[in-house]
C-alpha cells in the first residue's frame, strides 16, 4: 500500500488581491512544507499582512486559492482550524476580560490545550491574570496574544510582526519559545518581521515579498553563502550571466557602461576578468532586492 502524502500546511496558487483598484498580491504561488520555519520579509506596504490574512481565510482573494492542510482557507473545518495558531500585528484581544477569563474562553474551542505551558508563560512573562486586559501595557498584551496562539500547540503558527511591541528581553524570550516549539513539536512557523537580526536567529528559510509576488524563497544559510553583488562592464557581466544561467535577484545600471547585479553565485564559481564580487549580509540583500 502506498503511503499517503500529508497535505502542505500552506499551499497557495495564483493568489491575487487588490484594494481600490490597486493590486497588492499578483498571481502569487507559495508552498510551505511541514516543519519549515519561514521568515517573511518585505517593505512596508508590500502586502505581508494581506498575504497572511488571505492565507488564513480572513480575506477573500480576487483570484487563486489558499489551502491549509488541504482545506480551502475560506472554509476551514473545525479540525483544520484547531491545527492553526495566529498572532496578528494588532493584539485584537477582548479588552474587557482579564487574561484568565480570555484564556479560559479560548480553551473551550480547542481539544488540545497545554495548561502547563499557559501557566508557565504567564508567570515567566509576569502577566497579571486578574488585571483587565485594557490596563495591560502594549507589550503585555502582545505577550498574551502569543500565549493564546501557543496554548493549543498548533501544527502551523502564523505570526505577523509578533515582536513589534516587545522590548529586547521580551523578544529574546519569545524567540527562545519559538525555538523550543520547533524542536519539541516540529511546528511549521511563518512570521513576518522587520527586525532582521531576530529573523537570523530563528528562521531556516527566507521568503521575500516584492511586487505582489515572492521574489525569492530559499534557506537562509544558502542565501548568506552565495548571494553576491557583482559589478563590471555591462557587456561582460550580461554575457557571463547568460552563459551560466545564474539566478539574478536585482539589477542596477552604473555610470560608464557598467552594471551592478545581485545574484546567487555558487562557491568556487570562476568570474571573468574585470568583474568585482562582494558578499552580502541579509540586510544588504533585502535592500537590493526591494529597492524602489
Amino acid at each position: 500500500m502506498n503511503a499517503v502524502t500529508p497535505s502542505a500546511p500552506i499551499d497557495i496558487a495564483g493568489l491575487s488581491l487588490g484594494f481600490d483598484g490597486k493590486p497588492v498580491l499578483q498571481g502569487l504561488d507559495w508552498r510551505v512544507a511541514p516543519g519549515q520555519v519561514v521568515g517573511l520579509l518585505g517593505r512596508n506596504g508590500a502586502g505581508k499582512t494581506t498575504l497572511l490574512e488571505t492565507a488564513l481565510g480572513l480575506r477573500e482573494a480576487d483570484a487563486g486559492q489558499a489551502r491549509l492542510f488541504g482545506c480551502p482557507a475560506v472554509a476551514l473545518d473545525d479540525a483544520a482550524r484547531a491545527r492553526v495558531g495566529y498572532v496578528p500585528q494588532q493584539s485584537n484581544l477582548f479588552e474587557w476580560m482579564t487574561p484568565e477569563q480570555l484564556l479560559r474562553y479560548f480553551r473551550a474551542f480547542y481539544p488540545r490545550w497545554n495548561e502547563a505551558k499557559v501557566e508557565g508563560l504567564l508567570s515567566r512573562w509576569d502577566i497579571d491574570r486578574r488585571q483587565a486586559i485594557a490596563k495591560l501595557s502594549a507589550g503585555q498584551q502582545q505577550r498574551l496574544s502569543i500565549i493564546r496562539a501557543l496554548a493549543h500547540e498548533p501544527e502551523l503558527l502564523l505570526l505577523d510582526e509578533p515582536v513589534a511591541s516587545l522590548d529586547p528581553a521580551g523578544r529574546r524570550d519569545f524567540l527562545q519559545e519559538l525555538v523550543e516549539q520547533v524542536s519539541n513539536l516540529g511546528t511549521t512557523i511563518v512570521f513576518s518581521t522587520h527586525i532582521l537580526s531576530d529573523l537570523e536567529r530563528v528562521a531556516v528559510d527566507v521568503a521575500l515579498l516584492e511586487g505582489g509576488r515572492l521574489a525569492l524563497q530559499a534557506p537562509l544559510g544558502d542565501l548568506l553563502d552565495d548571494a553576491r553583488r557583482l559589478r563590471g562592464p555591462s557587456s561582460t557581466l550580461q554575457a557571463w550571466l547568460q552563459a551560466t544561467g545564474l539566478a539574478v535577484l536585482a539589477t542596477r545600471p552604473l555610470e560608464g557602461g557598467r552594471l551592478q547585479v545581485v545574484a546567487r553565485v555558487p562557491e568556487g564559481a570562476a568570474l571573468p576578468a574585470g568583474l568585482e564580487s562582494e558578499a552580502l549580509s541579509l540586510e544588504d540583500l533585502f535592500l537590493a532586492v526591494t529597492a524602489a
